[in-house]
């Protein structure tokens, strides 16, 4: 899972994303995602927390949204 957040954020504008837009691009690049169990989101949310490659990038307080942004 590591590897495909990475592939994520790496093709990522910003080379940032939220969870919910991490979540977007594993499942429409890899459609085998979208279907069924959502287990695999929690492994993606246990892999960010955990993993010391991944960065949590806090939203600005004047920033629109909830939460914040993952980086490498």
């Amino acid at each position: 899972y590591a590897g495909l957040i990475g592939q994520a954020i790496k093709t990522s504008s910003d080379q940032r994303l939220s969870l919910a837009e991490v979540y977007q691009w594993i499942s429409t690049v890899h459609p085998f995602f979208e279907r069924g169990d959502r287990g695999w989101q929690n492994s993606i949310r246990h892999n960010l927390s955990l993993n010391k490659s991944f960065i949590k990038v806090e939203r600005e307080s004047n920033m629109p949204g909830k939460g914040g942004w993952w980086a490498i």
